[in-house]
């Protein structure tokens, strides 16, 4: 039997950053329902107790009075569907059915969000709380009784567009009616409701080209699927300077205040079958956190748009931020380079592998600043000589990549020497007085029990 709730990952704001965590959210269950063979409705709701549901729907519609009524009564939650007959006949034209939800037939058909759609538009949460503080105080101010929904549409965090209305839903329809009278474009825009989104809320926003909805409560799992299907980000209990998102949260800026390094992507490679370790390596804990996260974090407090590249997305729904497959699997890191280079949006991208925990930012900084200095890459030297995957690239640099892979080419240090590069002796890494460790990579379960005194 299907339960009213279950837990998805989703993630909080919390101290200038997105935090991982898991959070329940209300289902949101479509039951189609079938009266002597005619499909009169479907009825949105919570999937417990249905059969007491659609009889007592049949009843306040006056098709029946008692259970004699009733010839045939099957309810199957598996394919959404309440097949019933009744001894009655229906009435040759139905009036129009208002349901939790919609009226009949509902069905919601979306854009699939594909690896290859641009990046989306980085927000800082500071709009959020402007708009949602927005509309608070219009509300406030129109209202003279409870019981009234609110919405507006925003660009920038200021409002644009404000409604009001006792259905949720209707108020997206009032901002999109006066949208055309007034001939406001709000494709991009972001949308703020006081009350829960629904499915087919998301569906409405998604037909005006809504790209964010935040809302004071929470959404329905219909709504979180939908919202993951058409690249819209969604986020919920926006209250007191904090929320929960629950789609595409490489929406949604980390350290929005701090000064990041502008015309560059960071990108984590985390491609590798770890075989040496014998496990994934990048979720081995570091001071308590998996690898990869200490790698996110410093990558974040200095790019604006972070990207994993991996074959195994799922292993990293952790981390707020884009993840995209090779486009030659199974090629080792060149073909992680490669596809770093064909997702990233910037001139310059800067790569680093999952294995490398300690990351220093002036290191990072110092590499980027060198851009002007070489046509395509900027590469560092360790003590143990040139570091690849621990570099910045210039974004032809994957027309490169792709001829070697295609031209069976696969070592990295033999296409690097056809590269125009500014390379970066250690003595002038050290001279920076830039720490050692940022070098450090772990590839054997030795390695990984000395990095602790080494550091």
């Amino acid at each position: 039997m299907k339960t009213d709730s279950h837990t998805e990952t989703c993630f909080a704001w919390r101290d200038d950053a997105l935090e991982a965590i898991s959070a329940a959210v209300v289902n949101e269950f479509p039951l189609l329902l079938v009266v002597n063979g005619r499909e009169i409705a479907t009825l949105v709701c919570s999937p417990h107790d249905l059969r007491f549901l659609v009889a007592g729907f049949l009843r306040l519609q006056g098709f029946v009075s008692s259970l004699d009524d009733f010839e045939m009564f099957s309810v199957c939650q598996e394919f959404g569907t309440a097949n019933i007959r009744i001894k009655g006949e229906l009435p040759e034209r139905l009036m129009p059915v208002l349901t939790s939800g919609c009226g009949t037939g509902i069905t919601f058909t979306l854009p699939a969000v594909s690896a290859g759609n641009p990046p989306p538009v980085r927000r800082s949460p500071v709009r959020i709380f402007s708009l949602m503080n927005e509309l608070a105080r219009k509300a406030a101010h129109y209202q003279s009784h409870g019981g009234i929904h609110s919405a507006a549409i925003g660009r920038d965090g200021s409002v644009i567009l404000y409604a009001e209305d006792l259905g949720r839903h209707n108020t997206f329809d009032r901002m999109a009616g006066e949208a055309l009278f007034a001939g406001i474009d709000i494709s991009g825009a972001e949308l703020v409701t006081s009350g829960r989104v629904s499915a087919e809320m998301v569906a409405k926003a998604s037909l005006m080209g809504i790209t964010l909805i935040a809302s004071r409560t929470s959404p329905t799992d219909m709504a979180i699927k939908l919202c993951r299907q058409a690249g819209i980000c969604l986020i919920g209990y926006v209250r007191g300077g904090s929320f929960t998102l629950y789609s595409h949260p490489e929406v949604i800026e980390d350290f929005p205040d701090r000064a990041k390094i502008e015309g560059v992507t960071g990108v984590i490679l985390a491609g590798g079958a770890s075989q040496r370790m014998g496990r994934n390596k990048a979720l081995l804990d570091v001071d308590g956190i998996p690898m990869i996260s200490r790698t996110y974090r410093t990558l974040a407090q200095l790019f604006h748009d972070i990207i994993v590249v991996t074959n195994s997305p799922h292993e990293y729904d952790f981390l707020p931020c884009r993840k995209v497959p090779d486009i030659y699997p199974g090629h080792g890191s060149l073909a992680g380079l490669h596809s770093a280079l064909v997702h990233s949006s910037t001139p310059h991208t800067f790569v680093t592998a999952c294995d490398m925990p300690f990351l220093d930012p002036t290191i990072i900084r110092y590499l980027c600043d060198r851009r002007a200095e070489a046509a395509d890459a900027v590469i560092p030297f360790s003590e143990g000589g040139q570091e690849p995957l621990h570099a910045l690239y210039a974004s032809h640099c994957q027309d490169i990549f792709d001829c070697a892979i295609q031209q069976g080419e696969f070592k990295i240090q033999d296409i690097l020497a056809r590269l125009r590069t500014r390379l970066v002796p250690y003595r002038e890494v050290r001279d920076l007085g830039g720490q050692p460790a940022s070098f450090l990579n772990v590839n054997t379960p030795e390695e990984f029990e000395k990095m602790g005194r080494v550091r």
